[in-house]
């Protein structure tokens, strides 16, 4: 079952727009300086505190974790930030395009993470996983929402629908044109029937945040280590996250783009490719089904069909495009053997379009892109059951949740 509970949050005493800010893993520090930049109640100066210290202050020193634990015992102490005077939960809605998901904020257990009862489906990074760690440890405080998601259940999304009818607590729109809107669950039956009813669902997959949620469970497994009373009822036994159904969520491609073809002339890479697709000139950009698809080369598009011997449906993992391009193209073709180290792949976000890559293509930077069809919630959850791993860069979630509207204090 879906152990959740209420929380106290720190949240906005006003002008949420402004403390809103990006997840730290999708900006750079040199991004985060120039956003923060005459903001000074961004969260920005909590979650990436290097933009208050010298540009060549090491991203891992102590100094940078202790100035975001000032930076929020700062922003507590003048009220910018004001703790919630009982647990509750929280819905947290974002609309891009005309669609809207609804999330639940709520307290996740740290112990259903360890027992696999909250699946995921990506590797993480030990050198990333004991900096969230240190962030949380030094802050006594989770900041960033984990993204989770579970199988639709009707009873709770009725319940989520009705709590929406009411007016939010926050709602605003960001530089991005997505709207962001909080409603504040504090009813104490309300609270009660969604704790049951989580109760129903028997497991939490991790959408988005797989260091977030790791770095909760080392902070969990170390403060128990050190607590010769625990009991399991601490507070750093569990972390934030907002759970949305499956059916809600958008995931959309994650891209590749190439600088070279290893040596090979384009006619050899293309003879090369008919092994395994068949291959036509095309006016799309983006690919219209599974299985396909869009490699711009040259300053032309073409259509890459995967031939059915080069699939095996019954294998959760090979069967993803993102695998299929990587087994028989990235590494046996233009040897990239692992996409996480290799200099020569680089990776775009599909919210930035398919311009991004001829843009990068025709400047001369990358010889080739392949514009990729988006992997499914439903893929994502069959090799999370088959505790299995994805590929590195299989999803790309939009719209991101913003950090600094409900924060998880230890």
């Amino acid at each position: 079952m879906a152990i959740i509970k209420p929380f106290k949050a720190y949240r906005p005493a006003k002008n949420a727009e402004k403390i809103a800010c990006p997840p730290y893993d999708v900006i750079s520090s040199k991004e985060a300086r120039k956003m923060a930049e005459g903001n000074p109640v961004s969260f920005l100066h909590i979650d990436k505190p290097e933009i208050d210290l010298p540009e060549e202050t090491d991203l891992y020193d102590s100094s940078v974790y202790a100035k975001g634990r000032e930076n929020l015992d700062k922003f507590i102490a003048q009220g910018i930030l004001k703790e919630e005077e009982k647990p509750c939960f929280y819905v947290y809605a974002q609309t891009m395009n005309g669609r809207t998901q609804y999330g639940l904020v709520a307290a996740t257990s740290t112990e259903e993470y360890d027992k696999g009862l909250i699946r995921k489906h990506e590797l993480t990074r030990k050198d990333k996983e004991e900096d969230r760690t240190r962030h949380i440890q030094t802050l006594e405080a989770t900041t960033g929402p984990v993204f989770l998601t579970y199988p639709d259940n009707t009873q709770i999304n009725t319940l989520v629908a009705e709590i929406c009818k009411a007016k939010p607590v926050y709602n605003f729109t960001t530089e991005d044109n997505i709207t962001h809107q909080i409603w504040i669950v504090s009813e104490e039956n309300t609270i009660k029937v969604l704790e049951e009813e989580f109760k129903n669902i028997p497991l939490l997959y991790v959408a988005d945040g797989h260091h977030r949620s790791a770095s909760a469970s080392n902070n969990a497994r170390q403060k128990r280590a050190k607590n010769p009373n625990h009991t399991g009822m601490e507070s750093y036994n569990y972390f934030l996250s907002v759970i949305f159904p499956a059916s809600h969520l958008y995931i959309m491609a994650y891209n590749r783009l190439v600088k070279d073809l290893n040596g090979l002339s384009e006619e050899q890479f293309f003879n090369a490719l008919k092994q395994n697709f068949e291959i036509e000139k095309t006016s799309l950009q983006v690919p219209p089904a599974r299985h396909k698809f869009c490699m711009y080369i040259d300053k032309s598009w073409y259509l890459l069909t995967t031939k059915p011997s080069a699939i095996d449906e019954n294998n959760a993992v090979e069967s993803l495009d993102v695998s299929i391009l990587q087994n028989k193209v990235l590494a046996p073709l233009l040897a990239i053997e692992d996409p996480r180290t290799d200099k020569r792949i680089n990776f775009v976000g599909g919210i930035r379009g398919t311009k991004e890559l001829m843009n990068k293509v025709d400047s001369g930077k990358y010889k080739i892109a392949f514009s990729m069809y988006p992997t499914s919630i439903e893929e994502l959850i069959k090799v999370a059951d088959k505790n299995l791993i994805m590929p590195p860069k299989s999803t790309w979630f939009e719209p991101k949740l913003r950090s600094g509207l409900l924060i998880y204090k230890y």
